[in-house]
């Protein structure tokens, strides 16, 4: 654990197609078509508390807390007259990581911002280190592990491929926690990442690297990676995996997104599991988006039982409340579905007939204690690639702070800086540069017989499940990037 910390203030599950796509093995080989943006929202930016000595203003601030920006520079490019079936029909049932994708269907963040969004309900994390009972811990990381898929609900654009070297750091005082990131293989992609908590209270790594496949009607990420947290005042680590991700009609219809598999969250101190059923949504669309599930302990007993929607909100009651409502719901003795009147509001788009019309709110059984919800999106988050409030803070480039990143952060890289601005073309021609740089870099080190150095993260074995994983080696918050490659 490193002792400094910098004061300075910036703003994490993967989306469906984060790693795929964008090959450096693909050069030009479908063109990108795209149409200038125009009209520009304004923006409500804000400064670096480490830049404040070089520049002459003071970061907005309210109540004492950074204000960070609530719009993007320019709103989302329409894509109805995209195709990108025109493109995928050549790939059914392969492997997409060499698929070179036009601009126009990325949205205007890196794979790496789009890991960072696990962090937005980093309060859970707070609340389990915060509870004396390991059940009340491992509900609040199972909710943790629920919402950090949440962000993915409607967002159908793919973020860009991150560059071999390509990093992101963030840092939120007011939320407790700084997180660093690092893409460690192209092929295949790797991107790992390590987040500690500010006051020392817990650890959260891992490496993402999605296995992405087409169907003809649909594309599938299979989940791979470990995912580990540990919090250190109670010495205890979990670990899981998240559940598999699709995106349906990629031909025609409404884009639409569906989680389903089981996720298991293990305690290695205690033997606790988690079991989670993200649910298929089936013929009808009736368990769209739900998910169900338990804690159990080493002996396999259900203590914990766990429903809701990874769209919505997720709730839990004791096993035995739980089976009592079971038997006499069967029986008829409960027929009316329980609705909370603060209930988050939907987005919802036009829909069409390949999109399941579910309805169905949770039923919530009396009783039932409310262990997470989803945040509401700002008005104007369908002009924004439906990001939410934490999401369009990612990219936010302060004044000054290009002296205090590293040359390879995201923040820094010109196609998706221009793509936020609406200026496609040149974010069209910036990705097109950049790939033709990613791969004739890695041609001049095979000519040289050079290996690619990471340098934030090593490979190694995660030392609580004792499979090879990515690790975090310590000392970028030093701030020592004097060898940090240049990639843009």
């Amino acid at each position: 654990m490193e002792s400094d910390r910098p004061k300075m203030l910036m703003a994490i599950n993967g989306n469906f197609i984060e790693s795929g796509f964008d090959s450096d093995n693909s050069p030009g080989e479908f063109s990108e078509t795209n149409q200038k943006v125009t009209g520009m929202i304004d923006l409500d930016t804000s400064k670096n508390k480490n830049s404040t000595e070089e520049n002459e203003e003071n970061p907005p601030q309210e109540n004492g807390i950074k204000k960070h920006r609530t719009s993007l520079p320019a709103p989302m490019f329409n894509r109805s007259d995209f195709s990108v079936w025109s493109i995928l029909k050549k790939c059914i049932g392969l492997e997409l990581s060499k698929i070179t994708m036009p601009v126009v269907f990325n949205e205007p963040l890196s794979f790496l911002q789009r890991i960072t969004e696990y962090m937005e309900h980093i309060y859970l994390i707070h609340k389990a280190s915060s509870q004396t009972q390991s059940l009340e811990r491992m509900a609040a990381v199972a909710a943790f592990a629920v919402s950090a898929v949440a962000s993915q609900w409607e967002r159908t654009g793919k973020p860009f491929n991150p560059l071999l070297g390509e990093t992101y750091e963030l840092i939120r005082d007011d939320l407790g926690f700084r997180f660093i990131s690092e893409q460690v293989s192209h092929h295949p992609p790797v991107s790992a990442f390590y987040s500690e908590g500010i006051n020392q209270d817990f650890i959260f790594h891992g490496s993402i690297y999605p296995k992405l496949k087409f169907w003809g009607k649909s594309v599938e990420a299979e989940p791979r990676g470990t995912i580990t947290l540990e919090l250190l005042k109670h010495g205890e680590a979990y670990t899981w995996t998240n559940p598999t991700c699709c995106v349906h009609n990629i031909i025609i219809g409404k884009l639409w997104i569906e989680q389903y598999g089981t996720v298991e969250i293990l305690n290695h101190r205690t033997g606790d599991k988690c079991i989670l059923n993200f649910k298929p949504c089936g013929l009808f669309g009736k368990e769209l988006h739900k998910i169900e599930g338990y804690i159990q302990d080493k002996s396999k007993k259900k203590l914990f039982m766990i429903y809701g929607k990874w769209t919505e909100c997720l709730w839990g009651i004791d096993a035995v409340s739980y089976e009592f409502y079971k038997k006499h719901e069967r029986k008829g003795d409960y027929q009316r579905k329980s609705k909370l009147e603060d209930e988050p509001k939907t987005f919802e788009g036009d829909e069409t007939d390949n999109v399941p019309d579910s309805q169905d709110t949770v039923q919530v059984i009396p009783g039932s204690e409310l262990l997470w919800r989803i945040n509401t999106r700002p008005p104007n988050s369908s002009e924004m690639y439906n990001f939410t409030r934490f999401t369009v803070t990612l990219n936010e480039l302060e004044k000054g702070m290009e002296k205090i990143l590293p040359p390879t952060d995201c923040r820094l890289r010109p196609d998706i800086r221009s793509m936020e601005n609406g200026d496609m073309d040149l974010a069209s021609q910036e990705k097109e540069r950049l790939e033709e740089k990613q791969r004739q870099s890695r041609k001049d080190r095979d000519k040289d017989e050079e290996e690619w150095n990471t340098r934030w993260f090593y490979q190694g074995v995660n030392p609580h499940t004792g499979t090879a994983d990515w690790l975090y080696s310590g000392r970028y918050f030093d701030r020592n990037f004097s060898d940090c490659p240049d990639i843009y």
